[in-house]
C-alpha cells in the first residue's frame, strides 16, 4: 500500500457485512496496486552483482526476514491499525494530515482563517477550540511561526517525495514487468526489446489517462477503513508473504545458476503459466501506476489550494465521482520524465534505490505528523505520541540512512527532483502570502470609494461585475485603481473572494458566504467562496447560478433578520456584523428558498399559496433566475422585490469577472537571494503557468484584467 494514497474512511455506523466485502475487494485494485507489484523487483534490486552468494543461503532468508517484518511493522502495523485512524473524512495522506493539526491549531500560514470556517460539517472538531486542552506543543506552534514554517516545509518535502515517487513508480513497476521477455529473448534482443517496449507502454498509460481516471480510480477515498483492514490482513499481507517466501525457496535451490536474469520474478513462475502471468503483471503494473499518477495529480491539486504550487489547469473527469482529476501539464510532464527515468537507467537495482528513498522520506513525514496528530486531534498523552515516534521513526531512520548511502546508485534522482520541486513550491507560497500582506496594507475603505463615487461622477453600468480578490474584508487596490481610471462600475458588484479551508470538501450547501458592503441601496455586496484541498473549481455557469441564488436568499435573509428583534446569536447559522459586512452560512438557508434542478442546471421554484411571490424574467433568455419571497410585511415586499428585480435584470444583462494582473518586483536594496527568488523566480513561474482566469474559468469574453504592481 503506498502511504501516501492509502485512505480509510472511519463509518458513522456499523456496516453490513456484504458492504464491507466488496469494499475490500474494490479497493485491492486502487489501494494496493503499487504494493501488490513489489515482488517483481524486490528480489531482483536486492540482489544485485555486489552481493556473493552462499550455501547455506543466509543472505537469501536474510532478505526475506527484512521483507517479512518490513511488511509486518510498516503497512500491516503502522498504517493498517493505526494511521488510517487519521482519517480527514476519509481521506489519507500527507495533506489529510496537515489539514487535521491546521484545524486542531493555528498553525496555517494562509492568512484567511474565520471563525465561519468552524461551522462546516465537515470542520469536525472534537472539542471546541475554547475547551480545548492546550498542550505545550500546541502553544509553541501557534507561539512560533520559524515553528509553522518548518512544519510546512516538511509536509512540501513529503509532498515532494510523494510526486517524485509518481514518476518513478510507473518505471520501475512497468519495466520490471516487462522484463520478464528476457525468458524468452537471447541477451542482445532483450536489451534492444525491453527498453522500447517499456516506453511505449507508458506512452499508452499516460496518453489514456484522461480516460482510464474515472474508471481505476474511482472508488478512492470511499472505502471504509473496516473494508481497507479487511482486505490488507486477509487478502493482500498473506498473499505477498506466500510469494515472497515462494521466491526465496526458489532462490535458495537455484541461487548458483550464472544467467543474470536467475534472480528475476519470472524464473520462480512454472513455465507453462510464464506467459499468462507475464501479460497478468503488465495489466497490475499499469493499474498501480495509473493509482499513483491519479495520486499524484491529487497532490498537486491540493499543493494548489495552499498556494504552494504555481497555477495548473485541473480537469474534472467524473460527473459522478467527486473529485476524479486530470491535469493535462502534470501528465505529459510526467511521461516526458518516466521515459527519461526509463532510458537513463535501464536497469532494475538503480530504479529501486530512487524509488526506496521516495517512500521511506513519506513515511518519515507520515510518523512526525501523525505524532502530532496524536496529541493535538487525539488529545493524547504526548508520552504516547513519543513512543510512536521513537518506535516507528528509529525503523525509518535506518532504512532512510541505508537509502542515502546508495547516493550514487541511483538515490540522487528523487533527491534532485525534491530540492527542484521544493524550490519551486516555497518561492510561490513565500511571495503568494508576500503579495497577500502587500493586498492587506494597501486596500481601501467603503466610505472612500462611496465619496469618490461623488468626486468623479461614478456611473453605474448595467450587469454585474464580479471583482476577485484575496482579502475577505474591505475593498481591494485593485477595484480602487480599475474605478479611478475608469469611473464606472456595474449596477451589482460583488467583491468575490475564492479561499480554501482545511477540510477535503465543502458541501455546495455550505459553500458560499455572502455578504453587504455599504448601503442596500449601494447593491455592493461581498461572495467569500470556500474550498476543501480536494475539491474542484466549479464550471462558470453552475457558478453563477449558485451565486446568484446565494445573493437572492441573502437579500431576503438580511431583510428579515433587520425586521426581526429576535435576529440575533440565537438564530442558526453564523450571523456576523463587522465593518459593515453582513455574513450568513448558506447551510441553514435551505427553509428559506425552495429549489427545483429542473431547467438545465438554472433553479427554480414552485408557487405556494403562502403569501410566496415569484420573480421571473421579463422576458425570456438563455440564463433565466426566478426567486422566491416570503410576503413578510409591506416595507420588506416592496424593497426586497425591488432589490431582486435588480439582481434578475443585472443576471441578464451579462457578468464580468474583474481579475488583478499582477507583477512582481524586489524593493530597492533586496539581497541577491530575494531578487533571484522573487524577481526572477515567481515571475518566470508566473509567466510560463496559468493565469487566474483559467484556474478560476473565467470566460475570456466576459475577462477584465486590472494591472497591478506589487513592490516586495
Amino acid at each position: 500500500m503506498d502511504p501516501e494514497f492509502g485512505r480509510g474512511k472511519a463509518p458513522q455506523k456499523r456496516e453490513p457485512w456484504r458492504t464491507t466485502l466488496q469494499l475490500a475487494y474494490q479497493s485491492l485494485g486502487v489501494v494496493y496496486g503499487d504494493l501488490s507489484i513489489s515482488p517483481l523487483y524486490v528480489y531482483k534490486s536486492t540482489f544485485a552483482e555486489d552481493i556473493t552468494h552462499s550455501e547455506t543461503n543466509e543472505e537469501i532468508f536474510g532478505a526475506l526476514s527484512f521483507v517479512f517484518w518490513t511488511l509486518t511493522l510498516i503497512p500491516l502495523i503502522k498504517y493498517v491499525s493505526i494511521v488510517l485512524r487519521a482519517d480527514d473524512n476519509g481521506e489519507g495522506g500527507t495533506f489529510a494530515l496537515y489539514s487535521l493539526i491546521c484545524r486542531h491549531a493555528n498553525v496555517s500560514l494562509l492568512p484567511n482563517r474565520q471563525v465561519a470556517d468552524e461551522e462546516l460539517s465537515t470542520y469536525k472538531l472534537e472539542h471546541p477550540p475554547e475547551v480545548a486542552h492546550k498542550s505545550r506543543i500546541k502553544e509553541l506552534l501557534e507561539k512560533h511561526k520559524v515553528l509553522q514554517t518548518a512544519l510546512l516545509i516538511m509536509v512540501m518535502i513529503g509532498t515532494c517525495m510523494v510526486i517524485g515517487d509518481g514518476v518513478l513508480t510507473p518505471v520501475i513497476s512497468v519495466f520490471s514487468a516487462v522484463s520478464g521477455l528476457e525468458l524468452s529473448l537471447s541477451r542482445d534482443q532483450h536489451e534492444y526489446a525491453v527498453i522500447p517496449i517499456t516506453c511505449v507502454i507508458l506512452v499508452f498509460l499516460f496518453a489514456l489517462q484522461h480516460y482510464g481516471s474515472e474508471a481505476m480510480f474511482a472508488d478512492l477515498g470511499h472505502f471504509s477503513y473496516s473494508a481497507i483492514q479487511l482486505a490488507f490482513t486477509s487478502l493482500v499481507y498473506p498473499a505477498l508473504i506466500l510469494g515472497y517466501m515462494g521466491q526465496a525457496a526458489y532462490l535458495s535451490k537455484h541461487h548458483n545458476l550464472d544467467s543474470t536474469y536467475q534472480i528475476g520474478y519470472y524464473i520462480s513462475v512454472p513455465e507453462c503459466v510464464r506467459w499468462p502471468v507475464l501479460v497478468l503483471a503488465i495489466l497490475a503494473s499499469v493499474v498501480g501506476s495509473q493509482a499513483i499518477i491519479s495520486g499524484t495529480f491529487s497532490i498537486i491539486n491540493q499543493n494548489q489550494s495552499l498556494s504552494c504550487f504555481p497555477r495548473v489547469k485541473v480537469v474534472h473527469t467524473s460527473d459522478k465521482i467527486h473529485g476524479q482529476i486530470y491535469i493535462p501539464e502534470i501528465n505529459w510532464l510526467l511521461m516526458v520524465l518516466c521515459i527519461a527515468v526509463t532510458v537513463g537507467f535501464r536497469d532494475t537495482k538503480q530504479m529501486g534505490n530512487a524509488s526506496g528513498l521516495a517512500v521511506i522520506t513519506v513515511m518519515l513525514v507520515t510518523t512526525c505528523l501523525t505524532s502530532l496528530v496524536i496529541m493535538l486531534c487525539w488529545h493524547r498523552t504526548p508520552a504516547l505520541a513519543l513512543i510512536f515516534f521513537l518506535f516507528f521513526g528509529s525503523i525509518e531512520a535506518l532504512y532512510f540512512s541505508a537509502s542515502l548511502i546508495k547516493f550514487t546508485g541511483g538515490a540522487w534522482l528523487p533527491i534532485l527532483l525534491a530540492l527542484i520541486l521544493l524550490a519551486v513550491m516555497f518561492v510561490w507560497h513565500h511571495t503568494t502570502i508576500k503579495k497577500y500582506e502587500f493586498d492587506l496594507h494597501n486596500k481601501v475603505t467603503l466610505e472612500w470609494l462611496l465619496a469618490l463615487g461623488d468626486k468623479l461622477g461614478m456611473v453605474r453600468v448595467p450587469g454585474i461585475g464580479l471583482v476577485y480578490t484575496d482579502l475577505t474584508s474591505g475593498v481591494p487596490a485593485n477595484f480602487s485603481r480599475f474605478v479611478t481610471n475608469l469611473p464606472a462600475f456595474h449596477r451589482v458588484l460583488v467583491f468575490v473572494c475564492v479561499k480554501s479551508v482545511p477540510v477535503p470538501h465543502v458541501l455546495p450547501a455550505e459553500r458560499y458566504l455572502v455578504g453587504r458592503v455599504g448601503p442596500a441601496g449601494h447593491r455592493s455586496y461581498r461572495c467569500i467562496v470556500r474550498y476543501g484541498y480536494r475539491d474542484v473549481h466549479q464550471d462558470v455557469d453552475s457558478f453563477e447560478t449558485e451565486l446568484v441564488e446565494s445573493l437572492a436568499t441573502f437579500i431576503k435573509l438580511d431583510a428579515l433578520y433587520r425586521c426581526s428583534d429576535a435576529a440575533g446569536s440565537e438564530q442558526t447559522g453564523y450571523y456576523e456584523r463587522e465593518n459593515a459586512l453582513t455574513v450568513i452560512g448558506t447551510n441553514p438557508l435551505g427553509r428559506h428558498l425552495s429549489y427545483d434542478a429542473s431547467h438545465d442546471g438554472v433553479s427554480s421554484v414552485e408557487n405556494s399559496p403562502n403569501g410566496i411571490v415569484e420573480l421571473a424574467a421579463a422576458a425570456p433568455v438563455v440564463k433565466r433566475v426566478r426567486f422566491v419571497v416570503e410576503a413578510a410585511s409591506p416595507e420588506v415586499d416592496k424593497g426586497v422585490l425591488e432589490e431582486l428585480q435588480e439582481l434578475c435584470e443585472a443576471r441578464e444583462a451579462g457578468t464580468a469577472f474583474i481579475l488583478g494582473h499582477s507583477h512582481v518586483q524586489t524593493k530597492p536594496g533586496s539581497s541577491l537571494l530575494k531578487k533571484l527568488a522573487v524577481g526572477v523566480g515567481y515571475n518566470f513561474l508566473r509567466h510560463n503557468c496559468r493565469g487566474p482566469d483559467v484556474v478560476l474559468r473565467v470566460p475570456p469574453a466576459s475577462l477584465l484584467e486590472v494591472g497591478m504592481v506589487y513592490v516586495l
